[in-house]
This record gives structure tokens, sequence and C-alpha cells, in this order.
């Protein structure tokens, strides 16, 4: 049976319970940075995040001042789930955030006043992706179609995980329908896969590169994002609509500050992977050997505009947003 939760009402956003551990910007173990003796002229702004890896490169960026060099004072808060962030960020407990764009659509859809303020990471439009959907080695599934009547997990329901594999399959001749969306971690994916509790999973980096290391025991069945929207954004980043209104030199600096440091960042791969691994807790080696979404400040529109259009098709937000309005010239 297909399993889609949605927000009832603005209400119901605004009700999710925030809960956010803060961070002192420069550290993320928490440590306080020395104020520089020009603090005073810095806009002082607090950034959600979610403790995964892509999100490490605003830290980086708070470890190498390149923030500071843009006129900004960026102290974080780690978010356990994207969706808090999102109330957090409408009613200015946070200045930003850097979260999926589907869920900043739907909340916007709702009328929650949320606007789009950069691109931040994509999915990979060619190539290995960095996610995909892995199967057991030798079931016979080997056409998106033959996820028909399947159990598929995903880390969460009415993302963009499932609504990726929807359109995979229905593209392939298949219907999606008929597919049982299981909500699973993914560190617990693919014991889940083992145990037969599941027929396929949906996995990121660093899951996915241990699946492929085993192809006598899993089969990449294939990269959804690929088929349904090549390079579809993973994460953007986002404001609220008082702040794009009325703080626009803040949002200017902020979109500045994001390329300048996805810019420093991969040119210093070494130094990104050490914050990651401080950052996600996860070894320097995992870190270091990590394939990475593509990272870029810059966002076409049409890939929102593709994406609204999708999660509209499946039922996945009842009302489009307006995305001349949601997406900050």
């Amino acid at each position: 049976m297909e399993r889609i939760a949605k927000f009832s009402s603005l209400a119901a956003l605004a009700a999710i319970t925030l809960a956010l551990t803060g961070c002192a910007s420069g550290s993320p173990s928490g440590e306080t940075a020395t104020p520089g003796a020009d603090s005073g002229d810095l806009i002082p702004i607090t950034v959600g995040l979610l403790p995964i890896a892509p999100a490490a490169m605003v830290q980086y960026g708070i470890d190498q001042g390149i923030f500071e060099e843009h006129g900004l004072d960026v102290t974080t808060q780690i978010a356990q789930g994207g969706a808090a962030m999102l109330p957090a960020v409408s009613t200015g407990q946070l200045d930003f955030g850097v979260g999926n764009p589907l869920s900043v659509l739907v909340a916007a859809g709702q009328g929650v006043d949320v606007r789009v303020a950069s691109g931040y990471s994509f999915s990979l439009a060619d190539g290995v992706d960095i996610n995909a959907v892995v199967t057991r080695a030798g079931d016979g599934i080997d056409s998106w179609a033959d996820l028909e009547g399947k159990r598929v997990s995903v880390n969460a329901v009415n993302t963009q995980g499932d609504l990726t594999i929807k359109d995979a399959i229905d593209g392939d001749g298949g219907d999606s329908s008929t597919v049982e969306f299981i909500e699973i971690a993914f560190p617990d994916a693919l014991a889940q896969l083992d145990s037969n509790n599941v027929d396929a999973v949906w996995i990121p980096e660093p899951f996915l590169s241990r699946a492929v290391a085993a192809p006598e025991t899993y089969s990449v069945l294939g990269y959804p994002n690929q088929v349904a929207i090549p390079g579809l954004p993973t994460m953007v980043t986002f404001t609220s609509g008082a702040i794009a209104d009325e703080q626009v030199e803040t949002v200017q600096k902020w979109r500045e500050a994001i390329d300048a440091v996805i810019a420093a960042a991969e040119a210093d791969k070494d130094g990104f992977a050490a914050t990651i691994a401080e950052f996600t807790g996860m070894p320097l080696e995992a870190a270091q050997s990590l394939r990475l979404e593509r990272f870029s400040a810059d966002l076409d529109p049409k890939l929102l505009s593709d994406l609204t259009e999708m999660a509209s098709e499946y039922g996945f937000m009842d009302n489009a947003p307006d995305l001349k309005t949601v997406l900050i010239p």
C-alpha cells in the first residue's frame, strides 16, 4: 500500500517540535570562537544544518573565515530533522536553513513564509550518482517496473526519495501505487535488506559504496534522481520572507559567501574532508573517499519547476507554490 504523509495544515507545521542543538560559530564541537577586533561590523546570522556530510560545507566556511570575509558572523544550529527547520526559519528562530528543496516547496505551497535563497548541492546528472536503489543480487529485480508490489525503504516518506522512485517506476511502464514505501534509517537499510524485511533500499553515500563493494550480495538497480530529474537539487539554502524582503544586503552577502565557500572547499579537498570528519564524526579515511554531490550556489529555476510539477502529479503537495515569489531573484 502506498504511504504518503502530508502536513495537514500550516498550524500543524508550525507546531512541529524544533530539536536544535546550538554550535558556536567556528567549531562543530561547540567551542566558542574569539571575536575579531572588527566583529561589531559583522552581521550575525544563525543557520540551521542537518548533521550530514554535505552540510559540513557551511562549517568549512566558518572555520576558514570565509563568511567573516563577506561580513557575516555565522552561528550554526543542528536540526535532527529537516522539517523542524522550516517553521524555525519562517518565524525567525533561524535566519537561514540548508535542506531539501521539496520540503521547502511543500511548505511554501501551504503558506509558510519561506524563500529559496540559493542553490547548494545537486545530484549528479550522469555516471555513478550519490544515491541509488539497491536490491539483493539474484532477486530478479532488473528494471524499475520490477518494483511493482515490492517493499522499498526510504529514510522518510513523502520526500525526494520515494517521489523519484515512483516516477522511475511509472516511466518504465510499472505501477508505483502498488509499492509499499517503508521508513528505515539509512544506516539500517542494508541490514533490513539482508533480513528480507524489504525488497529494495534507497541509500546514499557512504552506504552505497558498501553495497557496490559487495556485488555478490547486492545489485544496484539504478539512480532514480537521474531518471526523474537529472541534476536534481538535493539541498538548497532558504530563508524567511521577512529577511528576503527586509534584509536584502544580508541575503546578498549570504549568497556570495556560499559561492566563495564552495569554490574554496573544492580547491581544498583534504581540508574539506577533515571538516566533514569532525562535523559528522565519521573516520577521516571515510570522509576522504566519500562520493559527494555537485555543489553550486547557482540554481536553475527549471529544476524547481520540474520538481514542483512532479510532486503535484504524485500528490506530495496540494497547492503548488508561486515560484516567482519563492525563488529569490
